[in-house]
């Protein structure tokens, strides 16, 4: 019953008001008080004797969960390659191209809620090795899919989008059971570089693997191999549960697995579903609706759009635009991810410094939203007038380094709001975020075949931005909503 009502003392905040006066008031002397004791820690790290920071195994569950977001991103961007000269040879235009492309969406639309709930009753090890498993053989089966059928290629690679959409929020889930809160953005700035190595990765070395006696498949056959090598070291170094930290002010005081949770926000012992079953769903109804979900949402479902238009197309659009040839196509396309792996993990570092310096949670997450939904929207704007590669590549490297700012933006901010709920709540709004990947993807190569041009598109690429700042700056915030 206690749970209960802590979970429904929330009801009273307005569906769509920001959350921020009504729960500052209650916790300001809470949060204060830690925030003091934190940034008074003479530690260089901040931490407070209690927090584990990122340390121990704890390197090696970040380091190999970074590694498995490579894989997971370059699996999917060698498509984004590959499908010039599968389109080329099998005749097919921009609409097929751009069905083919967002086959992957199908079946990556099913998982994150479930991924994330699994992950939070679960625990992040076991539903990340599912999801590498399976989209690691999908990989392998890509090539065979391509020869067989355009139906076998589509249903692959939906199936291949099943198993990665656990992904992120099992990163999640695993960087709050097992990373101190003193480091828990840094950690998530290492994983998301990863990330965006993997579009790297995929974009850079697809090309000359296609150039192999392997032919087209030759990339999807090598980072197949590579997800069955991850997944055995990962089941050999990564233990079900966490080594013990410290959870009171007395180091050694009193200790818990992290595979118990240490709330991010309150310093208080969550207990998780191995420890105690709980055969409960969660509270969607409550979850949904609260504001700052919503804001979380529409962020997450503004920047995969953009990102999977991205990701997908500017190969196309380098060779179609200004004329490279396909290994020059993939080389521009890719310039502007390593940038984005570097950018992400500075915004986390920023984000970091602000706190030390008092700025409140809720501004930290507006500036760092701001700046990665702002400055991408005026980056490809200005792409469009381009007349070379190098100058494309130029604006589309600053967009995307700039949308890497939303890192210490939405994608910790449901740390903020409900930790508990950290691995669900991602999954709710990566469930958003898909749909309006399926929808740009889809959208832009239809709009490009009817029209001819990628301005329409990429114009409204930027409008969105805009529109998904404003509703940011109004509803989201960086205090706790949900118990």
């Amino acid at each position: 019953m206690r749970h209960r009502k802590d979970l429904s003392r929330r009801d009273s905040l307005p569906a769509f008001q920001p959350a921020d006066s009504h729960l500052q008031s209650r916790r300001l002397g809470i949060r204060c008080a830690a925030a003091s004791s934190g940034n008074q820690n003479p530690s260089s790290s901040g931490a407070s004797p209690s927090d584990p920071g990122l340390a121990g195994r704890a390197i090696v569950v970040v380091t190999l969960v970074a590694f498995s977001l490579v894989l997971c991103n370059a699996d999917r961007a060698i498509m984004s390659v590959a499908i010039l000269p599968l389109a080329k040879s099998r005749g097919w235009g921009e609409s097929v191209a751009g069905i083919v492309q967002s086959s992957f969406l199908w079946g990556y639309l099913f998982t994150p809620v479930l991924g994330g709930a699994l992950a939070d009753k679960l625990g992040g090890r076991q539903v990340l090795a599912a999801g590498i498993l399976l989209w690691s053989a999908a990989t392998l089966l890509t090539p065979w899919a391509a020869n067989h059928s355009l139906t076998a290629l589509l249903t692959t690679r939906a199936v291949m989008g099943f198993g990665e959409g656990v992904a992120l929020p099992c990163m999640n889930n695993l960087m709050a059971r097992w990373v101190g809160k003193s480091a828990r953005a840094r950690a998530v700035g290492l994983c998301m570089a990863g990330f965006h190595v993997g579009s790297m990765a995929g974009l850079l070395l697809a090309p000359p693997l296609m150039g192999t006696s392997m032919g087209v498949g030759g990339p999807f056959y090598i980072f197949g191999v590579l997800g069955f090598v991850w997944l055995a070291a990962w089941l050999a170094f990564v233990p079900d549960r966490a080594p013990l930290v410290p959870t009171s002010g007395v180091a050694g005081q009193e200790k818990v697995s992290v595979g118990s949770s240490i709330d991010a926000i309150s310093g208080r012992k969550t207990e998780d579903a191995k420890q105690k079953p709980s055969s409960r769903l969660p509270p969607f109804g409550l979850l949904l609706s609260k504001a700052p979900t919503w804001a979380i949402i529409v962020a997450n479902s503004v920047n995969n759009w953009g990102y999977f238009i991205l990701l997908s197309w500017m190969p196309l659009y380098f060779s179609q635009v200004l004329k490279a040839d396909l290994r020059q196509a993939a080389s521009f396309a890719a310039l502007p991810w390593a940038v984005m792996a570097a950018a992400g993990y500075m915004a986390a570092v920023i984000a970091d410094s602000l706190a030390s310096k008092g700025f409140s949670v809720t501004a930290i997450r507006k500036i760092m939203q701001s700046i990665g939904n702002v400055g991408p929207a005026i980056a490809i704007f200005v792409m469009l007038s381009a007349r070379t590669p190098t100058a494309a590549s130029l604006w589309l490297t600053t967009a995307l380094g700039l949308s890497a700012f939303t890192q210490a933006g939405f994608l910790v901010n449901y740390q903020d709001i409900g930790p508990r709920y950290a691995g669900v709540l991602h999954g709710l709004s990566n469930t958003g975020g898909t749909l309006a990947g399926i929808a740009g993807t889809a959208s832009t190569g239809y709009l490009v075949e009817r029209t001819g041009s990628w301005r329409l598109p990429l114009l409204l690429t930027c409008a969105l931005y805009l529109v998904s700042t404003v509703i940011w700056n109004v509803f989201a915030t960086g205090e706790r909503v949900f118990d």
